[in-house]
């Protein structure tokens, strides 16, 4: 098997702004877009992430296929040129690909360090990866090793103690601008589990009302009867925003679902009482031209970035704890890798030594006449063990640090000065 390369694209929410990053969101799902991956010629396996805060793309490929062009065009389609999205584009190789992804689970990469949902999305992606069979033994155990270490970080450090998770920090800006949430009515538009989030956070604060619209009115129903509230269809937003006071909105429309122009009228309506929106969702539901009414106050998921900042000292210091578990795992994982490449090779040299002593014992011991079975077992022995001792350091000289850099340089020496065949 030729070596292979782990690569890992990706835009996240540190370099990407949310108009970049929602105009490559999923919002279809996983299905098609790894149907599309198929396509690109030169992937032995793939597997693809989408979140509010991320698009990444995890590929395992032969060594020396250029594939990074294509998974970027892949990636940003008509989107953007190669130009304009060159500053946004991250691009990992090997033990920066392994680190990379093992810091994503364990939730050190995330906008709010410790929160716990990318966990699962994180398996989410890899159930249709590999229920499609798009993975395989490399990503396969790279991607199980992920979740492990996010385990490990969860357990051992109190990182997530101190988040606070995206549905909670729109609740404390919602705070901000209404003092208090008691008695305030709230509209989720979306029936999914950020919005049920949300619904617990402003329940548990004093809301007196949850009103749920979704696309598929049995959802809403269910979600709304948890917190005694309604449920209506999409349809019925705009005449619901006369009664509320907050809107949550986390659908997975693929484009704006509320204009200004159906908004405008209603605050003569509502005597111009505060309307307060968030949109969590990506790609955005809510048009950003909402800002511009007079008490309408809309703060989209890159918003929220300030009241992440709450507890942060504390993450911090949890964090540094994970990242040594990260570290850790990522220098384990890369050793696995470097076995991988030598073992065959070390099989192989100790095979054409046994081969080599098998044939001399064979052409020596029958002219050894006078030898009893205990001095041939003697000579058997010595000449096993004198391969033995002429292959230990060569195994040696695979095995040490220097070669799990370039594991397949010292591979292809021992290769050409033992004679051993082609490694396929």
């Amino acid at each position: 098997m030729p070596n292979e390369t782990i690569l890992l694209l990706g835009v996240n929410h540190k370099n990407t702004p949310l108009e970049v990053r929602e105009k490559l969101a999923l919002s279809s799902g996983y299905e098609e877009p790894l149907r599309a991956l198929e396509k690109i010629d030169g992937l032995r396996e793939y597997y693809l992430l989408s979140t509010c805060n991320r698009v990444e793309i995890l590929v395992s490929v032969d060594d020396g296929e250029d594939v990074e062009k294509n998974l970027a065009e892949f990636l940003f389609g008509d989107a953007l040129t190669p130009d304009q999205y060159e500053k946004h584009l991250y691009c990992y190789r090997n033990e920066e690909a392994v680190h990379h992804l093992f810091m994503v689970a364990a939730s050190l990469d995330s906008m709010i360090v410790g929160e716990s949902q990318i966990l699962g999305q994180l398996k989410e992606a890899y159930r249709w990866a590999s229920e499609k069979k798009c993975t395989g033994p490399i990503l396969n155990k790279l991607l199980h090793k992920s979740f492990s270490v996010a385990k490990r970080v969860r357990s051992e450090t109190r990182i997530g103690s101190s988040a606070v998770s995206i549905s909670y920090a729109a609740i404390e800006l919602a705070r901000k601008i209404f003092g208090s949430l008691d008695k305030k009515r709230v509209l989720l538009i979306g029936a999914g589990e950020m919005a049920e989030l949300a619904a617990e956070h402003l329940v548990g604060n004093g809301a007196k009302e949850v009103v749920v619209a979704n696309r598929t009115l049995a959802k809403a129903l269910d979600l709304a009867k948890r917190f005694d509230g309604r449920a209506v269809g999409l349809t019925e937003i705009v005449e619901q925003l006369e009664y509320v006071d907050i809107i949550v909105s986390s659908t997975g429309a693929p484009g704006i679902i509320l204009h200004k122009e159906e908004v405008k009228p209603l605050m003569r309506k509502r005597r111009n009482n505060p309307l307060f929106f968030i949109d969590i969702a990506v790609p955005r539901d809510l048009d950003p031209a909402l800002n511009e009414l007079d008490n309408v106050y809309l703060y989209d998921i890159d918003d929220l970035i300030n009241v992440v900042e709450l507890n942060k000292e504390e993450r911090d210091k949890e964090a540094v704890k994970a990242s040594r578990i990260v570290d850790e795992a990522a220098l384990k994982f890369k050793d696995w890798l470097a076995g991988l490449t030598i073992t065959p090779t070390i099989v192989a040299l100790r095979a054409k030594g046994n081969q080599i002593s098998q044939l001399e014992l064979e052409r020596t011991l029958p002219r050894l006449k006078n030898l009893t079975s205990k001095e041939q077992k003697s000579v058997e022995m010595m000449a096993s063990a004198i391969v033995s001792k002429l292959l230990h350091d060569p195994v040696i000289y695979l095995k040490n640090e220097s070669c799990k850099d370039k594991p397949e340089v010292k591979v292809d020496i021992l290769r050409s000065v033992f004679a051993l065949e082609k490694k396929q």
